[in-house]
């Protein structure tokens, strides 16, 4: 039943595509609207193909990609050990609780003016900004994963003299991880977004958001602009799976795992 609900979602899907892929085809087509606005899906996706050979274009989505790894590496880096200190000493999130309030609400957009004149317009702006913004998702999922570990694996360690450095390492870390595992994945989306957002808001540089913010400039340039966003769409889903995938085979003892197991076998 399991792999028959996957298969499901997977026709579904496809069906919903090839559904929104015939609309625009036959708005377009039809001459509803013109073809400077909204060419025919088929010429986009053409247009997307033929990008996939373009050296330019690829070495721009490489330095999409380069920002969205850095950001999203130092995000985890960050917020993973201070998600562990806040999850484990009340006092000090509580210290803390204020400025995370206050911090977390800012959108990362509203400072790419901000950090672009003190940083530039370069690499280190975008990791900035994706770095910012992909820590509050890591960073709650560790506090709330620390929260929902099994408080009796943890007596029993500290009954056998377990320090509270092994009780971290031991049970808090693992049970931990599958909640760490999703604010990445959260992140990963949000680190994507956020480095094209950024690249289009700037302007200058290289990146997938450069080159549609200069096709949005150029005449009749809509078809390079959504061929664009194709590609962007097509990272995300492929990001996206590729770290769902990774979930399913690092932590399958997770509840929602065991539950679809048991549906499987029943």
């Amino acid at each position: 039943m399991k792999g028959l609900g996957r298969r499901q979602e997977l026709w579904l899907g496809l069906l919903g595509v090839l559904l929104a892929f015939g609309a625009c085809e036959a708005v377009g087509r039809a001459g509803v609207v013109r073809r400077s606005y909204l060419p025919p899906a088929s010429e986009v996706l053409v247009r997307a193909v033929e990008l996939g050979g373009d050296r330019a274009f690829l070495d721009g989505i490489g330095a999409t990609l380069k920002a969205w790894a850095l950001g999203l590496g130092l995000s985890v880096a960050i917020a993973v050990p201070l998600g562990l200190l806040l999850g484990s000493v009340p006092l000090v999130d509580s210290a803390v609780r204020v400025i995370v309030e206050f911090l977390r609400p800012l959108p990362s957009v509203a400072l790419i003016p901000l950090v672009s004149l003190l940083l530039g317009t370069g690499t280190e702006t975008k990791v900035a900004l994706i770095t910012y913004a992909c820590v509050w998702p890591v960073l709650f999922n560790t506090v709330y994963g620390l929260g929902e570990t099994d408080p009796l694996a943890k007596d029993t360690l500290r009954a056998f003299g377990f320090g509270r450095l092994s009780v971290l390492l031991r049970v808090e870390l693992p049970g931990t991880a599958p909640f760490i595992a999703a604010g990445i994945r959260i992140s990963a989306s949000v680190a994507l977004i956020l480095a094209v957002a950024t690249e289009l808001l700037s302007g200058f540089g290289e990146g997938l958001g450069i080159f549609i913010a200069q096709a949005g400039l150029a005449t009749d340039g809509t078809r390079d602009v959504l061929a664009g966003v194709v590609w962007a769409g097509v990272l995300g889903l492929v990001i996206n799976g590729v770290l769902l995938w990774g979930e399913r085979r690092l932590f399958p003892w997770t509840p929602e795992r065991r539950a679809g197991g048991r549906g499987g076998r029943s």
